[in-house]
């Protein structure tokens, strides 16, 4: 019988006090029990709209219909048809306007959480299989992928599958691209990372760190080593300023900097040699996943006050609706209906510091 419950069930979490001061994932991920009951909710639909959704065509009913059973090793093998990063994915997906947004429940009620879902069956599979993943037939074709972000990693994945001998070259010395120096540990843990690249590994994809496409290498080299195809996926890594005085005072700055020290060199750590600022008040500009990121890094970083200031209303805010609920709780104060237009720094008469 399905599970005709109008509510998913809800993702186990932290308290909002106690995750406010550590680095440790928020969320803990649902138990086999919860993931059951949750996939049971799943209607099944013929025309499964939920997978329209999708943008890499997960065949979301059948998994589910495994978690159901109680299946999971079978789930996993379903997703891992069509995603290279199932654990990635069901943690950072925006499922909510994504799969979930097309699901049937969610007409009366909330829709099935298929990214828990995603994230249960991953989590299972990576801490109760030890089998390797095996390597495809190979083709006798070669590829070159520049960068190692989600776009590089699923791009060689999926040509692994198809029996390619991919490199994937990345310019850092981490591979993982913005899952890596953009996204905090509280909300994806980077050995979660390293595992999904390890699978990858062993499809027999090849990385190679420390490459800095243009520099190291040029296209053209990498086409006279007998790669038949690049592809490009380089990522956004610059950051956008606002083009407002003070700027370039000490203690701006960038989210990309900001959350490259704290995330890729772990600076959040006493024994690492990368400094960062742990100021007492922090304001955040900016609505986005990467403002709330910064916001409640800060906060973790020690801040006794952490403002996100943002120029249009909560209900334009393009944050994900979790991200700004677990920042509220962890008590980051929303200014709204606000843009900064200088940054006057200590030289302010008004404020002797």
């Amino acid at each position: 019988m399905p599970n005709m419950s109008l509510k998913k069930n809800e993702m186990p979490t932290q308290p909002a006090q106690v995750r406010a001061h550590n680095f440790n994932e928020v969320a803990t991920g649902y138990t086999k029990e919860m993931a059951m009951d949750e996939a049971a909710r799943c209607l099944n639909c013929k025309n499964m709209p939920c997978v329209a959704g999708c943008p890499v065509n997960i065949n979301i009913p059948k998994f589910i219909s495994y978690v159901k059973d109680g299946e999971f090793e079978q789930a996993y093998k379903v997703i891992s048809e069509s995603s290279s990063l199932p654990a990635v994915c069901g943690r950072v997906c925006p499922q909510e306007s994504q799969c979930e947004c097309k699901c049937v429940r969610a007409i009366k009620g909330e829709p099935v959480g298929i990214g828990r879902l995603e994230r249960f069956v991953a989590d299972y599979h990576n801490e109760n299989c030890k089998d390797a993943a095996d390597m495809p037939k190979q083709n006798g074709h070669k590829v070159a992928v520049v960068g190692s972000g989600p776009a590089g990693l699923t791009c060689a994945g999926d040509l692994a599958k198809k029996g390619y001998k991919v490199t994937v070259f990345e310019a850092l010395h981490l591979a993982g691209g913005v899952l890596v120096y953009g996204i905090p540990e509280f909300r994806l843990p980077k050995a979660i990372v390293q595992k999904e690249v390890e699978t990858l590994k062993q499809l027999g994809v090849d990385v190679e760190t420390n490459m800095v496409i243009g520099k190291t290498l040029t296209v053209d080299e990498i086409f006279e080593m007998g790669y038949e195809a690049v592809f490009i996926g380089s990522g956004a890594g610059l950051p956008r300023f606002m083009g407002i005085e003070g700027e370039s005072l000490k203690g701006v700055y960038s989210a990309n900097e900001f959350l490259t020290r704290s995330n890729l060199m772990k600076s959040y750590n006493p024994e690492s040699q990368t400094p960062i600022m742990h100021a007492k008040k922090v304001a955040v500009v900016g609505g986005g996943n990467v403002a709330m990121d910064a916001a409640r890094t800060a906060l973790r970083l020690g801040a006794e006050k952490v403002y996100i200031v943002y120029r249009r209303s909560m209900e334009e805010l393009p944050a994900r609706k979790e991200e700004v609920e677990h920042a509220m709780e962890e008590g980051i104060e929303f200014n709204l209906l606000c843009n900064p237009t200088k940054i006057t720094g200590y030289e302010n008469p008004d404020d002797k510091r």
